[in-house]
């Protein structure tokens, strides 16, 4: 009898992933002078668990890499090998070597056999009590830029159309795509550019890049065929006699040997014979279908969906759980289940067009007779509690800890320290704190740009730190809180802090608007300007000004902001403030003329009547309003979108201030109508993009209300007060 198990595939790719991510978590923690009996413990389930999966599943190449990981952490928990720093970079070196393998089963991504044969030999060297050279990391975090093309022989080659871009970012992006592979521009008959990248890498980490100079969406991307057989085996025998892999010489091979395996690898099946590891023949796992046919009749079939299975996890979470109390159902089901993200959204928008309906009726009952319809009224009161308490319920399934975000740098941290010749404690406080899926996913790219700058400017040398009297070891605090209906998100360090006159001497080289009585705010504020960079070289880690602006522009996308904090030789913080989620926001209504729009709270200091003495005219430049000794430049909102008002003079409408991106401006409208909670529609995905626009609701009278970009706002207060951002 045949089993089909093509469709238990996506549990174990999600179940192996998290295990991956857990032994990196133990690995980096653990305490080489003395480990702990069940840290070892752990790592050794870890990699047990993975090797039950993928044999389960017919991976071999997967179990057998973990076979020879789990045979060498065996020796050590059992104490007959001591720890030590090598074995530590060689087992993250393997995890590194896993998480390719899983990518390729899982997305088709390359993966380099020569790292693998590479790690798998360094594995071996070490159960045998063999002195190996220092190894190099597999997939490190950060590659050097100066990598020979031919180390990209039979890599995937993506031609990447841009859109119109300025030569200066196409440059930018040119190098930054570099650290990845081979990339080679070239111009379309429009003025367009085309990057054409081969790299053994995968496509999400060239759109990861790619994401920070424009958006994705804008590209054409195509896969171009690989390198011809030919030129990839040529490529790949002149450079393993050239660097014989970076720590051994090529030896002859063997008369009539049919793979001599370069020389100092054993062939694959005495490899195998010597772990203990049958060849997948031999194996059959005796009912399963080969691999190929699985695939093929998962992708026939189509899977929506995963059922319930036993986790490859079980040892793992079995030896973590305390044991069940007396009386307890042996039977109990597990207390999760995975469910898509699609399923997931669909019942949030429902839930959304239920709050919809609910303010609908809401809004109609008020109009009722309260004696006439007492028991009408109670119901919709009924109505609204519920709506209230499900909506909570439903978003509340989307938020996850930012753990999800944190757990991935102590890995870059130590990995980056040690590039840099550097000593960092990293320390991270909140990572309870939630927020929502779709945020903690487009966080990540601006918190490693973030991480990165700590490291590579703001920590010092350990000789320069212990000469201004201060610990060898950097101090690098990552911490996440909630304020009010936001996430503050704070990256903190105890380096030399910015240096505001190499700052602005930087910004007036380059041509900004600046001047020595700038607060030290403004001017931190200038290291967010496009290609701003302090750095003295060009590196694979900083220094060609790509990076801060589009940090500050995809958390200004989020709805969040940036400030920040500095002390020149007591450090920097970088704090980032997000709404917890971009499905519903608190909103203040406000009128002008006929036309309701939605404010979002975040922005909003205060509201006021000014007088008119406050209201000053600037000469071509608009008016401003004085509030409390500080001239606020004053953005009439009929103006900007060209509608007719009930009042044309601040004193007689209201002015309310607003705040962002450490910049203030009061926002003259005719009315407030009042606050609400109001469910975000995306304006884009159902018509066009609005320049000042940022969203679109639906009101209580199934009105339709815009909701209004802040940010847009204050930068348009710049121009001319009769001129409208529509023109």
């Amino acid at each position: 009898m045949t089993i089909d198990i093509s469709q238990f595939f996506q549990v174990f790719f999600d179940e192996a992933e998290e295990l991956l991510a857990e032994k990196e978590r133990l690995l980096l923690a653990v305490d080489i002078a003395a480990p702990d009996a069940e840290d070892l413990n752990a790592i050794f389930r870890t990699a047990h668990s993975i090797k039950g999966g993928a044999s389960t599943f017919g991976l071999s190449d997967m179990s057998e890499v973990t076979h020879i990981l789990e045979s060498l952490l065996d020796r050590i928990r059992q104490g007959q090998m001591a720890l030590t720093a090598e074995h530590v970079d060689a087992f993250l070196a393997a995890k590194d070597i896993l998480k390719m393998q899983l990518d390729g089963h899982r997305l088709g991504s390359a993966v380099d056999q020569d790292a693998v044969a590479n790690v798998r030999m360094m594995l071996q060297s070490f159960s045998q009590d063999v002195p190996v050279a220092a190894l190099t990391p597999v997939a490190p975090a950060f590659h050097t830029a100066e990598k020979a093309a031919v180390s990209h022989a039979g890599g995937q080659r993506y031609r990447l159309e841009l859109p119109k871009m300025e030569e200066r970012e196409v440059e930018a992006l040119a190098a930054e795509l570099g650290l990845l592979g081979d990339v080679a521009v070239s111009t379309l008959a429009d003025a367009r550019k085309v990057l054409e990248v081969t790299t053994h890498e995968s496509l999400d980490d060239i759109l990861a890049i790619c994401s920070f100079v424009l958006n994705p969406d804008d590209m054409v991307i195509t896969q171009a065929p690989p390198l011809a057989p030919g030129e990839a085996a040529a490529a790949r025998a002149a450079q393993e006699k050239a660097q014989g892999y970076g720590f051994f010489d090529p030896l002859p091979a063997a008369p009539g040997a049919a793979d001599p395996g370069y020389g100092f690898f054993q062939p694959i099946e005495d490899i195998r014979a010597a772990a203990g590891v049958q060849s997948d023949a031999e194996q059959g796992y005796g009912f399963f279908q080969p691999l190929e046919q699985i695939r093929a009749d998962a992708a026939k079939a189509g899977n929506t969906g995963v059922p319930a299975v036993a986790s490859a996890a079980t040892e793992v979470e079995q030896e973590k759980k305390p044991a069940k109390k007396e009386g307890e159902k042996a039977g109990t089901e597990s207390s999760s289940i995975r469910v898509s993200i699609e399923k997931v959204d669909q019942l949030i928008n429902l839930v959304g067009e239920l709050v919809i309906t609910q303010a609908m009726i809401e809004q109609r009952a008020s109009a009722l007779d309260p004696m006439l319809h007492e028991k009408l009224l109670d119901s919709v009161g009924h109505l609204t509690r519920n709506t209230r308490d499900l909506q909570e319920a439903v978003m509340s399934i989307r938020m996850m800890p930012m753990d999800f975000v944190f757990s991935r740098f102590p890995r870059m941290v130590r990995d980056l320290a040690t590039k840099l010749g550097k000593k960092v404690d990293f320390i991270t406080n909140g990572a309870a704190t939630e927020l929502d899926k779709g945020l903690i996913e487009r966080i990540v790219d601006p918190l490693t740009h973030l991480v990165r700058n700590s490291i590579d400017h703001g920590v010092e040398m350990p000789a320069a730190r212990v000469a201004a009297g201060k610990t060898e070891a950097g101090r690098l605090f990552l911490s996440a809180s909630h304020q009010g209906g936001n996430i503050i998100i704070e990256v903190s360090d105890d380096g030399a802090g910015l240096n505001r006159e190499r700052i602005l001497a930087k910004a007036q080289q380059q041509g900004l608007d600046v001047s020595e009585t700038m607060s030290d705010a403004e001017v931190w504020q200038l290291i967010f300007a496009p290609g701003f960079s302090t750095a003295e070289a060009v590196t694979d880690v900083s220094g060609r000004g790509v990076g801060m602006d589009v940090v500050k522009r995809n958390i200004s996308a989020m709805g969040g902001v940036v400030d920040i904090r500095s002390a020149k030789g007591f450090g920097t913080t970088i704090s980032i403030s997000l709404p917890l989620t971009l499905a519903i926001l608190d909103g203040m209504s406000i009128r002008v003329g006929d036309e309701v729009y939605i404010l979002p709270l975040g922005f909003v200091i205060e509201s006021l009547q000014p007088a008119v003495e406050d209201i000053k005219d600037i000469a071509g430049r608009g008016q401003v309003v004085k509030v409390r000794g500080e001239y606020l430049p004053l953005i009439p909102l009929y103006q900007m979108f060209d509608i007719t008002p009930r009042f044309t003079s601040p004193s007689e409408g209201i002015c309310v201030i607003l705040e962002t991106e450490g910049r203030k401006a009061a926002l003259f409208v005719d009315d407030l109508v009042g606050q609400q909670q109001v469910v975000v529609k995306n304006l884009e995905s159902n018509y066009r993009k609005v320049v000042g626009i940022s969203g679109a609701t639906i009101l209580g009278d199934g009105g339709v209300s815009l909701i209004l970009d802040v940010a847009a706002l204050i930068r348009s207060s710049r121009q001319l007060a009769e001129e409208s951002i529509f023109s």
